[in-house]
């Protein structure tokens, strides 16, 4: 049980994070929210509605779609709608039939390729998403998408990449920090991680951000440090109770390594 880190850290993150031990964790966007939220984790590309109310957006483009399947802006929103209330194979279902109908709408397809991501069909994503701009007219949003779904494919060179790219078009973009922070967290790479979320933070006034690097922060062991800035978004008990669930996975991975030695060594003497 991930008790609230699988809530406000990213679910893609956690899941690769417990899966190694500790970095045994995808935003996810975002995702993000998603790797997740959305993809790694990230912001900027969550689903959004254009209504407070989620379940009351939902209900009104379903009825919006309903009447009229093949109008792409509709289909849009609905998509969204779908996204922020974690029905993610209605959006995929909606967003495909939606680009089928409008085959040369880049917004669909970008929407369509994050509905994927979200879905976790991480391939069909990316080459979605490699649809939706071209190389004369990039769009850095899409390229911070491809570097996130990239990383839940664990190509993290490849996805640096498109971060990369993404930054020249959008210098500083806290968005595109975010994930490539994210990235260097998959890989393994804690102190690259946390100098690059910080510079997200400092650019961005977001809880994301924050619950983030503070993830970072905690799984180098600086637990206090981690802990006040969960403070800053979350209720004092949730905050406690997320240092003290990442305690565990540390307490775990170490078990793990002792484990993992003392096989080595039997084995060794046994030959």
């Amino acid at each position: 049980m991930l008790h609230q880190l699988r809530k406000h850290f990213s679910a893609s993150v956690l899941a690769r994070t417990a899966a190694s031990a500790i970095l045994a964790l995808a935003l996810c966007s975002c995702q993000t929210s998603g790797l997740s939220d959305d993809v790694t984790g990230s912001i900027g590309d969550k689903a959004e509605s254009s209504q407070a109310d989620p379940q009351h957006s939902l209900e009104v483009y379903r009825d919006r779609f309903r009447a009229a399947p093949k109008d792409a802006n509709t289909a849009l929103q609905y998509g969204r709608a779908l996204r922020a209330a974690g029905q993610r194979s209605q959006a995929v279902a909606v967003l495909e039939q939606a680009t089928i109908a409008n085959p040369s709408n880049k917004q669909l397809l970008a929407e369509f390729g994050r509905a994927l991501a979200d879905n976790g069909n991480f391939d069909q994503a990316f080459d979605v998403l490699s649809q939706a701009h071209s190389p004369e007219d990039p769009d850095w949003r899409i390229l911070s998408a491809q570097g996130a779904v990239l990383d839940q494919l664990g190509r993290f060179d490849d996805a640096r990449r498109y971060y990369e790219s993404a930054l020249k078009i959008a210098p500083d973009e806290p968005t595109v920090l975010s994930n490539l922070g994210l990235s260097y967290l998959l890989s393994k790479d804690l102190t690259k991680a946390e100098e690059i979320l910080r510079r997200a933070s400092g650019r961005v006034d977001d809880p994301r951000v924050r619950q983030n690097l503070a993830l970072v922060i905690g799984l180098q062991g600086r637990f206090a440090e981690a802990l006040a800035l969960l403070k800053k978004d979350r209720p004092a008990d949730e905050a406690a109770a997320n240092i003290k669930y990442l305690k565990k996975l540390l307490a775990a991975q170490k078990e793990n390594a002792r484990a993992e030695a003392a096989e080595k060594t039997k084995a060794a003497a046994a030959e």
